[in-house]
């Protein structure tokens, strides 16, 4: 699952998106295609979705708490929220470039750049030069943040059953069967928005 993926997204420094594009006129078109009016009528439907109904107040107040469960998790770690996902994706997949992973990541490439920034600073990653296209940038995980790679799993898991506790077998079968159909939903209903994963 991507970050703010596992867990839905938590990312660790959010994308900051201007609808009013430094004064730009309302139909000037976005980065993502859409004119400038169009971006922040959807942003504007995101932020009020809580004015919907009880549902979309309740996922809503869902994915703050576990952001926030999340990020208390990670701290006790060194890690900030969506450095987990980065770091998971490296253990498993190794070296990989770093425009794929920011692909991967589904962030701001600038967001990517100052979480690689981070991890390497503390040791968890090294960059270096692509052997097969010298232009590009290879990213990896260190051997010394092995030993974080399992204290990572271990959280995760442990914020799952924390989580999920309460639900049987059945219950939690069916949760994700749901939750898998509102996904849905709101990708359809989110199909021209920019930034859409």
């Amino acid at each position: 699952m991507k970050p703010e993926a596992v867990a839905g997204p938590a990312r660790s420094e959010p994308v900051h998106h201007d609808p009013a594009r430094g004064g730009a006129a309302a139909d000037d078109a976005a980065p993502g295609g859409l004119s400038a009016s169009a971006e922040a009528e959807c942003l504007e439907a995101s932020s009020a979705c809580a004015l919907g109904g009880p549902v979309g107040y309740s996922v809503a107040r869902v994915s703050r708490l576990y952001r926030m469960a999340a990020g208390k998790t990670l701290r006790a770690l060194g890690l900030y929220p969506g450095q987990e996902f980065v770091m998971l994706h490296l253990w498993r997949s190794g070296p990989v470039r770093q425009g794929d992973l920011i692909k991967t990541a589904d962030l701001d490439p600038s967001t990517v750049t100052k979480m690689l920034q981070r991890l390497e600073q503390a040791g968890h990653v090294r960059r270096r030069p692509d052997p097969a296209d010298r232009r590009a940038v290879l990213v990896e995980a260190t051997e010394e943040s092995c030993g974080l790679r399992s204290a990572v799993e271990a959280s995760l898991a442990s914020l799952e059953q924390h989580t999920l506790a309460g639900l049987g077998e059945e219950e939690r079968g069916e949760l994700l069967r749901l939750l898998s159909k509102v996904e849905a939903n709101l990708y359809a209903q989110t199909a021209d928005c920019p930034g859409l994963p």
